[in-house]
């Protein structure tokens, strides 16, 4: 195969495979011919082929009709058109029916490779997709080939066939929920239920009973009995989010449940046995918690028998292009628009952002640019405020954790971030850096040599 694929056109006239054929071969793709419709299938199941260009008129048969059987034999191969003017209609029909494109009769030869290469960029993107998500079966949305995602990856698949309880650490955004449903889905309870509890969205007065059930009676307003999310959960998983909110009494209750494996509904007396597994989750330090007297050590242990630490996307960034893909194929399909990719700004612009949000943040990103796109590709303009680098977002975004932060050295790493993009954007140029800055270029050196910036980190 050449460079930059094979492309098979198929199409009956002599001067225009000629055309063909030299235009492609000399842009370093492989050409191969086929006159007829038959012909053409025939090479689509013996040679591998990463764009089909058709003309809609075939001597054994209509182009229109050709072009489902090469979708269903392999749907992802882009199929691009040929058609003449006077038939741009069919085209149009072609497209609903799948053809990636279309290109008129006379054609220009910068058109036709600028869409040959497009098709091939898409082939090459669902392709990697494929065997993306041949790797990550069972992975759900948690996207990724770094080292980091890869360890998270081979833990999951190891403690998933298991009953232990496993916590999930890390910050907001990073994907815990994610990673639940994917151990359940991994799991021999993978056909049971997934029950995901948010527990900073339930009132800690009914944190207990929505648990743990209770009965009629038990307390104002319960009219009749109810069981609790862990019976739901029954012979599948409960994920239990933000598992260092809950109030001691729960706390207790839930370290009875994890032990005896069986529930007493509030109000009751009778206990009742579960086969629940649980999986926890939480951005806070729990070990901290513990030594500040705010969460069970004997229930840390419990939850704690295995850990998987979701990393943030600053420390995965190999992974931001496959993810805003990811993203980009998903929002592009459910608001029905035709975005093929990123420009090379926007892919920079990305990948030097530091996320504070993390794989969320990503997300909302890429679902605001899908939507705003006014192209085929997003452009830097289309991204949030904040990721662009628009000198005119002054307010930064701030991840707070639960525990607090540590001022101080927030600003100052903030200031630093200030200070390397303005010198980025000055070429390394201390003095224009100061400008952009509105510093004196002396209070800038200082604060340079301060933060221990070294002139050649940056420009």
């Amino acid at each position: 195969m050449a460079g930059n694929g094979t492309v098979l056109v198929i199409d009956d006239e002599p001067v225009l495979q000629d055309v063909l054929g030299s235009l492609l071969t000399g842009d370093g793709f492989e050409c191969l011919q086929a006159t007829t419709a038959a012909a053409g299938m025939q090479i689509l199941r013996e040679e591998e082929v990463d764009v089909v260009l058709l003309d809609l008129m075939l001597p054994d048969r209509s182009g229109l009709d050709l072009l489902p059987d090469i979708k269903e034999f392999d749907p992802h191969v882009p199929v691009v058109v040929i058609t003449a003017y006077s038939s741009v209609e069919s085209a149009i029909e072609a497209m609903r029916r799948g053809a990636f494109h279309y290109v008129p009769k006379p054609f220009k030869n910068e058109e036709v490779l600028h869409l040959v290469h497009r098709a091939a960029e898409r082939r090459a993107l669902l392709v990697e997709n494929v065997v993306l998500r041949s790797r990550l079966e069972g992975m759900g949305e948690i996207v990724g080939t770094s080292r980091r995602i890869e360890e998270v990856f081979e833990l999951m698949r190891r403690a998933a066939p298991a009953r232990s309880t496993i916590l999930v650490v890390g910050e907001s955004g990073t994907g815990k929920e994610l990673v639940a449903r994917a151990i359940h889905r991994l799991s021999p309870r993978g056909d049971g239920p997934f029950v995901p509890v948010h527990t900073t969205a339930i009132p800690a007065d009914l944190l207990e009973s929505t648990l743990f059930g209770h009965v009629k009676g038990a307390f104002t307003g319960a009219v009749s009995g109810r069981k609790g999310l862990f019976e739901a959960a029954h012979n599948g998983t409960l994920f239990l989010d933000e598992v260092g909110t809950i109030s001691p009494e729960t706390q207790t209750k839930l370290l009875r449940v994890i032990q005896e494996r069986e529930i007493r509904r509030v109000g009751s007396v009778e206990a009742k046995g579960v086969d629940t597994r649980l999986v926890a989750a939480t951005n806070t330090d729990l070990w901290q918690e513990v030594q500040d007297g705010n969460f069970r050590e004997d229930l840390y242990y419990r939850l704690n028998v295995i850990t998987i630490e979701m990393p943030p996307l600053r420390d995965r960034r190999e992974d931001i292009p496959l993810l805003a893909t990811h993203f980009l194929r998903k929002y592009s399909e459910e608001n029905q628009r035709e975005v093929e990719g990123f420009s090379s700004a926007v892919m920079d612009a990305l990948s030097d952002y530091h996320w504070p949000g993390n794989v969320r943040e990503l997300e909302n990103a890429i679902e605001r640019a899908v939507v705003l796109c006014r192209g085929d590709s997003v452009e830097v303009d289309e991204l949030p405020q904040a990721v662009r680098g628009d000198p005119s977002s002054t307010q930064p975004t701030t991840v707070f954790p639960a525990q607090g932060l540590d001022f101080r050295g927030s600003v100052a790493e903030f200031q630093e971030h200030l200070i390397r993009e303005a010198l980025k954007r000055s070429g390394g140029v201390q003095r224009r850096a100061a400008g952009l800055l509105k510093l004196s270029p002396t209070t800038l050196n200082e604060m340079i040599h301060r933060l221990g910036i070294e002139p050649s980190d940056e420009g």
